[in-house]
């Protein structure tokens, strides 16, 4: 689906395509595809790059045209993980500014709704770029809100009892902060290819610094969900060997404690004449023994808290 914007301030939706505009497409179909590739004349390989779910950010110049691909956040949708990044791509050239992204995530329409709110003027494609990673670093770290209420509910269930469910929970938060970390150290490296090459542009200086503290404060993030997220699963990984020494402890208490009566009984019920053989009172007396012996170990075992 494709809409077709102005880049004039609080970017005015307009009927069809003109030129110097900004054509905004998500999940592109096969007409999509004739527009782009004949009406526009966009590479065909760009369009495929884009749609690479791994392709890494970066940026690749054929004739007259530019692509930047960057990462941004959106929900994992099923994916088997709770958050995911996926690449989203920025094609310019003369003619107009192009942003294919092959999922539906909730970035592009907030970060119309902001131009649109604030009235900001976009001055250039270059200022659009930055924009672009400066609305995807707000979304990382909103991600990162949600993902820190995870965090904070699966540690307190996991106070409760270890669970499969919850450990692998766990491992796919771990999973999602592991994306983000690459994908924001590559928007990062973007965004300082954008500043070396707009020096004499028109790009507001603060921009880039508003941008670059938003993205190192995501990642600065990242590394502390990183480190609490690591220490949640070793800690689980102590308890779970804990209680398995534990049980095995328990265990070969009570295989020892049931050991000994067996093998005295075991002594006595040979079929061979043995001591107390006629003796009306040996069966108890056996018995008696036996008991005695096994509360001796049982409290020697609890003295040593094997039980």
């Amino acid at each position: 689906m494709k809409s077709f914007l102005s880049l004039e301030p609080g970017l005015p939706e307009l009927a069809d395509y003109t030129h110097s505009c900004w054509v905004n497409i998500e999940c592109p179909d096969e007409d999509d595809f004739l527009f782009l590739t004949r009406d526009l004349g966009i590479p065909r390989e760009f369009l495929s790059d884009i749609a690479d779910i791994d392709e890494r950010p970066r940026a690749e110049r054929e004739d007259e045209w530019l692509l930047t691909i960057l990462r941004i956040p959106m929900d994992g949708g099923g994916q088997g993980m709770p958050y995911q990044t996926v690449p989203i791509g920025i094609i310019t050239g003369h003619e107009a500014t192009v942003s294919v992204c092959y999922r539906r995530t909730q970035m592009l329409p907030d970060f119309i709704n902001h131009i649109r709110r604030k009235n900001i003027q976009i001055a250039g494609q270059r200022e659009f770029i930055t924009r672009m990673i400066y609305s995807s670093a707000v979304w990382f770290l909103k991600y990162l809100k949600l993902m820190y209420l995870e965090i904070n509910r699966a540690e307190k269930e996991l106070e409760q009892s270890i669970r499969n469910e919850d450990l692998l929970r766990i491992m796919r938060l771990q999973r999602s902060l592991v994306y983000f970390s690459t994908s924001i150290r590559g928007n990062e490296a973007m965004l300082g290819r954008l500043r070396t090459t707009s020096r004499a542009s028109s790009v507001d200086p603060d921009l880039f610094e508003d941008v670059s503290i938003e993205l190192r404060q995501a990642y600065n993030t990242i590394n502390i969900y990183t480190d609490i997220v690591t220490s949640m699963m070793d800690a689980s990984a102590n308890i779970i060997s804990n209680n398995v020494n534990t049980i095995m402890k328990r265990m070969t208490s009570i295989s020892i404690v049931l050991t000994i009566p067996t093998m005295i009984s075991s002594f006595f019920g040979m079929n061979v004449n043995v001591y107390l053989g006629e003796w009306y009172w040996a069966f108890l007396i056996i018995f008696l023994v036996s008991a005695a012996i096994s509360s001796l170990a049982f409290y020697l075992f609890r003295r040593i808290k094997w039980f």
